[in-house]
């Protein structure tokens, strides 16, 4: 009995639940009325925000050189103009994280683009490696 109450119960309430998702058609004006939750108009603004405030999102950058100590800082600003000479149509990012001085490249959005990529370098920079990382979104021009 208990068993029969229990399922009788979940189908009560996924009809109901799938009603609340159903659009009405009306043939004689071609009219479409969709109900849905309003809280999913608030997470829709709120992904609008989010997508419109930040410029980064995750993604993978290769990295090919990491110094610490004297003249670490020539060092990495050397590594990165032997790059961008090379390929400059690469960004390349010298970025200090006490107390390494580090060049990353790139601003891939997935893995595999980021593997892609290090098989063209490896060459000339065998000890590079992909990191994730915070990357710059590329503009899209119209």
């Amino acid at each position: 009995m208990n068993r029969l109450f229990v399922i009788l119960a979940i189908l009560f309430i996924s009809a109901g639940w799938r009603s609340g998702f159903a659009q009405e058609v009306r043939k004689d004006s071609g009219a479409v009325t969709i109900y849905q939750d309003k809280l999913l108009d608030e997470l829709i603004l709120k992904q609008v925000k989010l997508n419109e405030a930040g410029d980064s999102q995750e993604g993978y950058r290769i990295q090919i050189f990491s110094d610490s100590g004297n003249n670490s800082k020539t060092k990495a600003q050397s590594a990165m103009d032997e790059f961008l000479a090379k390929h400059p149509e690469v960004k390349a990012y010298l970025v200090f994280k006490s107390p390494n001085y580090k060049v990353k490249i790139g601003d891939f959005r997935s893995k595999l683009d980021a593997i892609r990529y290090l098989t063209e370098i490896t060459a000339d920079f065998p000890n590079a490696f992909i990191i994730s990382d915070l990357i710059n979104i590329p503009q899209v021009e119209p």
